[in-house]
């Protein structure tokens, strides 16, 4: 019971890994909401999220594109059901979402407040709603999902053991790629220095060669200038 007990995470937290396991382990959301989602808060049936907005969520009007809206009703409807205890959130059986005005342009930030409002043994029923950055709401959904499979052997708020496996997998290889990437940029700027440095000692050796030859021809015309005082 105390090992269960210490793998319990906060309603947050346990949101928190089931979103990050969407940006790693989904197509769409990986590249739709990889950088840019971030959680506010989560309590039990409730998840307060924030979207920055940029330029791949945006239409040709250069606003926010319906599409983005309808991706986050069936995002926030997923992690509705998270913030219930549910890491495996179950799959869609209808969404709708009603737009009410633009959600905004490239560098705004979309607030989305996603609540689960019922949970029964096959069915979950979820409400999504956007607010802008003054707090008008610009769009709302809902969307209910079947969790029949969902339900079975779940510990609430309990992450799976493969899932866990494959999270520490997922931040190792990012810290590797992360280390990469630095001792690339630590290359590369050796590469600069060494190149500089060299590119400077050929300039001295230019100049200290082109200041030989300078004192050569001034030695040479004061022979020739001594040699015609002679005469």
């Amino acid at each position: 019971m105390a090992a269960n007990v210490a793998k319990t995470l906060s309603p947050r937290a346990f949101v928190s890994r089931v979103l990050n396991s969407f940006k790693n382990e989904s197509g769409l959301e990986s590249r739709l909401f990889r950088n840019s989602l971030r959680i506010l808060n989560a309590k039990t049936g409730t998840v307060t999220m924030e979207l920055e907005v940029q330029p791949h969520h945006t239409n040709r009007l250069q606003i926010l594109h319906g599409g983005t809206i309808a991706s986050l009703v069936d995002l926030g409807g997923s992690l509705a059901v998270a913030s219930r205890g549910y890491y495996a959130t179950g799959v869609s059986t209808d969404l709708n979402v009603s737009y009410l005005s633009s959600g905004g342009k490239v560098g705004n930030r979309l607030k989305i407040a996603a609540s689960c409002d019922k949970i029964g043994k096959t069915l979950a029923f979820t409400r999504v709603a956007f607010y802008d950055e003054s707090d008008n709401l610009v769009a709302r959904g809902s969307h209910t999902k079947f969790i029949a499979q969902a339900v079975q052997g779940n510990e609430p708020f309990v992450v799976p053991e493969d899932a866990q496996a494959a999270y520490e997998k997922a931040v190792a290889e990012r810290a590797a790629r992360r280390q990469a990437a630095a001792a690339t940029a630590a290359t590369a700027s050796q590469g600069a220095e060494n190149e500089g440095a060299e590119h400077e000692g050929v300039e001295t050796q230019a100049a200290e060669h082109e200041g030989a030859e300078t004192q050569a021809a001034e030695q040479e015309g004061a022979k020739k200038e001594g040699a015609e005082e002679e005469k």
